[in-house]
């Protein structure tokens, strides 16, 4: 269950800083949404298609690597609570180079996915409103986001808390009408009833071998996508020491929840083979029951997720460049607060950056073609982002043995688990390279290092 209590404001917030505005139930819920992407709601009918049961496997190992990746995270933040983010970890650790690349770079993963979110929730938006210009919604959904993150960070942790309990109340109802379902014996859509038995009954639980239960990895990595933004909350958080713990801890329970359950529960009711790639499997299941507003309810379902992603992305950007600013890797405007301790510039300019979205609408005709690029080159640069957190991770250890000796939030199996997790994304790498269109998003992300190269070369000269 999410605590509910209400802490009190730290007394010692130095003006012209971040915050701590967010309270326990705002961490544990931002966490959840961080650990539940549209892709469970979209994209899960493709990954079944691809891997057959398998898929279960591999949700598993990446939420399992990613623990550590966020346990990792976890010792680092509370080692010293003067850092607002991983940027600042890293810069300090690893060194300015670091800071600039991770910052910069996970600024851009956010921006990126805010253009995917905005173009789809203007699609989602079209079920509803045919006739309203896919383009207009997709202003009016920046201005929105922009509207909620400039009064408060209050009222963002607030947005991110309802936005979250949508998600879990779909995901509990699936679960909950897939079990009514099998107790039934329900007719299944594919011939006999629904059964747990059909997750092992059609070819075992690898049916299309090693090569399908590796295609899975490809689009399965993009649903944890944001899990780390708990990360990027932790600066403005009442009492980090106390809910940035219990957030990063609760993941293993949630990854088992909400992806595995649903996943089981989905093929069981509708045998593998018989779900449909392109059609969202939780439309299919209350479709089953004959529910007639399935659509419109899964609609708003996915469509709230992608909001909610778009609006922790536009956050994320807001606080990392007031981030880059303190550490004089970005313009000092963007260090500038608003009365209500907002990082307003780094606000405007991040839905600036979105408005490329709607851009995107206007001049490219095949949608889906786009957002498959934009949220591959995403979640490369996330991964990134992810190795740079373990790569900090090790030299702290090294370099400072004492913090790692007296903290209270210690990462398992250290060492070991951090090298295991960059192998893990070193493999995921080259799972990308098989398909054609992850292998070209693989192709065009050397180009954002190339620039950010360029970017850290000028900004040395400049101070040289």
């Amino acid at each position: 269950m999410v605590d509910q209590s209400k802490d009190a404001p730290l007394a010692s917030e130095a003006p012209g800083e971040l915050r701590r505005n967010l309270n326990n139930r705002h961490i544990q819920l931002i966490a959840i949404g961080g650990a539940i992407g549209t892709g469970l709601f979209m994209g899960s009918g493709k990954t079944i298609s691809l891997a057959g049961p398998s898929i279960i496997f591999v949700y598993m190992i990446i939420g399992f690597m990613l623990f550590f990746v966020m346990r990792a995270m976890g010792e680092l933040l509370l080692s010293n609570l003067e850092y607002k983010s991983f940027s600042d970890f890293a810069a300090d650790l690893l060194g300015p180079w670091a800071g600039f690349f991770t910052g910069w770079t996970y600024w851009f993963c956010w921006v990126v996915t805010g253009i995917a979110d905005v173009v789809a929730i203007s699609a989602y938006f079209q079920l509803w409103f045919p006739d309203f210009s896919i383009w207009m919604s997709a202003l009016l959904c920046i201005f929105v986001f922009l509207s909620l993150n400039i009064a408060t960070v209050k009222l963002f942790g607030e947005m991110e808390f309802w936005f979250a309990i949508i998600k879990i109340v779909a995901i509990v109802a699936l679960i909950v009408t897939g079990v009514v379902l099998i107790a039934m014996h329900y007719p299944s859509p594919g011939g006999g009833t629904a059964s747990l038995t059909h997750i092992w009954d059609r070819g075992g639980m690898f049916p299309k071998g090693l090569s399908g239960f590796f295609a899975g990895f490809q689009i399965a990595i993009f649903a944890f996508v944001g899990i780390e933004l708990v990360g990027t909350a932790a600066a403005e958080t009442q009492d980090p020491k106390r809910v940035l713990p219990r957030a990063i801890n609760a993941i293993p329970l949630r990854i088992i929840m909400f992806y595995v359950l649903s996943l089981v529960v989905i093929m069981a009711v509708t045998p593998w083979d018989k779900v449909v790639a392109d059609r969202s499997p939780f439309v299919e299941m209350f479709m089953l029951i004959g529910l007639p507003a399935a659509a419109s309810i899964v609609n708003f379902v996915v469509l709230t997720s992608a909001a909610s992603s778009a609006n922790s992305g536009i956050f994320s950007t807001s606080r990392m460049l007031y981030g880059l600013s303190q550490q004089g890797a970005a313009h000092r405007s963007f260090g500038r607060l608003s009365r209500r301790a907002v990082p307003t510039a780094g606000l405007f300019f991040s839905c600036f950056c979105l408005l490329g979205g709607v851009a995107l609408i206007y001049l490219i005709p095949n949608v889906m073609k786009v957002f498959t690029l934009v949220t591959t080159v995403s979640a490369i640069l996330f991964m990134f982002v992810w190795s740079i957190i373990l790569c900090s991770y090790l030299v702290y250890r090294k370099k400072r043995p004492q913090l790692h000796a007296d903290s209270i939030y210690k990462m398992p199996l250290g060492k070991v688990m951090s090298w295991v997790c960059l192998a893990f994304f070193a493999f995921v790498l080259v799972l990308l390279t098989l398909q054609e269109d992850t292998r070209q998003a693989l192709m065009v992300t050397p180009v954002w290092f190339i620039l950010l190269a360029i970017g850290w070369w000028v900004r040395q000269r400049g101070r040289a």
